[in-house]
């Protein structure tokens, strides 16, 4: 039971994350979601992001991260009566190397 819930959870902050960055991002750059890693008690969620273009990278994570409090806001808004997790936004360097994988094999 404690899984489910867990994983209900994970899927909530990625879809929270997901919309609140598509909202407030600006169109310099594309910011994917790509997962969420919670702790056991559920206080803290890791959010793992993509950006392109690469150069905009390091922009991207310090807006996120500097952003964390409004995105609790927000997922209080989304979901009620359930407390956010802390948040803490970072780049999903194993998504970027399967990425660089494909470009290697063609």
């Amino acid at each position: 039971m404690q899984g489910n819930r867990s994983e209900k959870i994970q899927e909530a902050v990625r879809a929270v994350a997901a919309e609140f960055l598509v909202k407030e991002a600006t169109p310099q750059s594309l910011i994917t979601v790509t997962q969420v890693a919670l702790s056991n008690d559920a206080k803290r969620a890791d959010i793992y992001i993509t950006v392109l273009p690469e150069t905009a990278e390091q922009a991207a994570l310090s807006f996120a991260n500097r952003n964390r409090r409004e995105l609790a806001d927000f997922f209080r808004k989304r979901i009620r009566g359930a407390f956010p997790p802390h948040f803490e936004f970072k780049i999903d360097k194993g998504e970027k190397n399967r990425q660089r994988l494909d470009e290697l094999s063609q």
